[in-house]
């Protein structure tokens, strides 16, 4: 009897569902998903950060040079300011530019990008209006120079015309004064007689006891330019000691001469009429005169006519 054979086939693996892997592999998927976008934010974010800190560090450069110019531009117009007042120009324009400048830099601390823009620009005008005034001030320097050529020529001229003045002045000065000393009366021919007790005369030099009476003659002379008016003609007798012999009971008194009050010993009321007088005065002396010299001087008004002298022995 013929024995069967049977073949037995070999045991197959069980093989996992493929659905568990799929999930597995759609989570790692998913994962590196989320690293990879998150990984590409924190990058992004990173730059925008650095763009933003550059950003930021560049308008505040621009902010700092901007403020810096201002005040550049501030100080430039300090100095047009007085230069411009050294030159007598209009400085309220500068001076309200001055003020807006100086508020404008009291407003920085506040300043974003959009202010800054417009600091800039009122920057950029600052800038325009100096080089408006640097060319005002050329014109008023030019101005100046003419002005002053100008001024230079007046007082050239009030120069010279204050010297033709002045010498003018000078030779009408010197003509009144020449006019005025033509004018002043002069005596001439004078005598000097000693009278006695008994009417006798004698000419100088004489003895004290021979001079109970002093008489003096002498002539007004001839002035045909001065003017015809009243004068009082005073004499003056000085003793050696240069001291003038005066008594108020016989008509002695007082006049002014260059500015000093003094003594004269006897005088006469003449109308003088510019033709030769002949006056004649007699002092008497209750006491005896001393021995010396003795001077006669003859005014009017406030100068000296005429002079001579006398002895007693």
């Amino acid at each position: 009897m013929t024995q069967e054979v049977k073949i037995v086939e070999p045991v197959k693996p069980k093989v996992k569902p493929a659905k568990k892997n799929n999930k597995i592999a759609i989570i790692i998927a998913l994962l590196t998903i989320v690293v990879v976008v998150q990984s590409v934010k924190i990058f992004l974010d990173a730059q925008k950060k650095v763009e933003l800190m550059e950003q930021n560090e560049a308008e505040q450069k621009e902010l700092a040079s901007t403020i810096q110019r201002l005040n550049e531009i501030r100080i430039e117009l300090d100095e047009k300011i007085l230069e411009i007042e050294s030159l007598g120009g209009d400085i309220s324009e500068l001076e309200l530019t001055k003020k807006e400048i100086e508020e404008e830099l009291n407003r920085t601390r506040t300043q974003n990008r959009s202010t800054i823009n417009q600091l800039r620009a009122k920057v950029e005008g600052y800038e325009e209006l100096l080089l408006a005034k640097d060319k005002e001030i050329e014109e008023l320097e030019k101005l100046n120079e003419v002005l002053y050529s100008e001024n230079t020529d007046l007082k050239t001229e009030r120069n010279q015309l204050n010297r033709t003045i002045t010498e003018l002045n000078e030779s009408k000065t010197e003509l009144e004064s020449k006019v005025e000393e033509a004018g002043q009366l002069k005596v001439e021919d004078i005598e000097i007689w000693a009278i006695g007790s008994r009417g006798r005369e004698r000419t100088t030099p004489f003895r004290a006891r021979q001079l109970n009476q002093l008489k003096i003659i002498f002539n007004v002379a001839e002035n045909k330019v001065a003017p015809i008016e009243g004068k009082n003609i005073m004499i003056r007798v000085l003793d050696p000691q240069d001291n003038v012999i005066f008594d108020v009971n016989k008509g002695s008194g007082t006049f002014m001469y260059q500015g000093k009050e003094e003594f004269y010993t006897a005088n006469q009321e003449i109308l003088y009429d510019r033709t030769q007088q002949q006056l004649t005065f007699l002092y008497d002396k209750e006491s005896l005169y001393e021995n010396g010299n003795y001077s006669i001087e003859i005014y009017t008004d406030d100068y000296l006519m005429g002079k001579s002298e006398f002895v007693v022995k």
